[in-house]
């Protein structure tokens, strides 16, 4: 396996696990009158982002001449996912909600591990093309 293949993998798995949680474990917190708030568009908004960059990661393992493109593409859609929650869209105001006290910081990490993962990979494909 190629080394410019690992960041792809990595971000691969990573946004699987934004996708998922973001509507089961790592999810906002679901109101017993089946109402929701901001933080479950938030979620939702996530869920999307987490396909982009799963969809993203699928191609840069497939194309391999687009490699660095399409890392160069995962790092504004990774930085979009870090703003997704609280500064795009508004969370509960409560600080003990669930949403602030789970969701935020670990898409938080997520994103900031896959914006990483992507980063070294279009630095890793730049420095094979040379």
């Amino acid at each position: 396996m190629k080394r410019t293949c690992i960041p792809a993998i990595i971000v691969l798995v990573l946004s699987l696990i934004v996708a998922v949680g973001s509507q089961t474990f790592l999810g906002a917190c679901v109101h017993e009158d089946g109402s929701f708030g901001a933080c479950h568009w938030a979620c939702r908004a996530i869920l999307g982002e987490g396909a982009l960059l799963a969809a993203l990661a699928v191609l840069a393992l497939v194309l391999k001449r687009e490699r660095a493109g399409l890392y160069l593409a995962m790092i504004p859609a990774s930085a979009l996912g870090l703003l997704t929650p609280g500064a795009l869209i508004a969370l509960c105001k409560m600080p003990t909600m669930r949403c602030r006290m789970l969701t935020r910081p670990a898409m938080t990490i997520l994103f900031a591990l896959a914006l990483l993962a992507a980063l070294v990979g279009w630095l890793l494909s730049r420095r094979g093309e040379k």
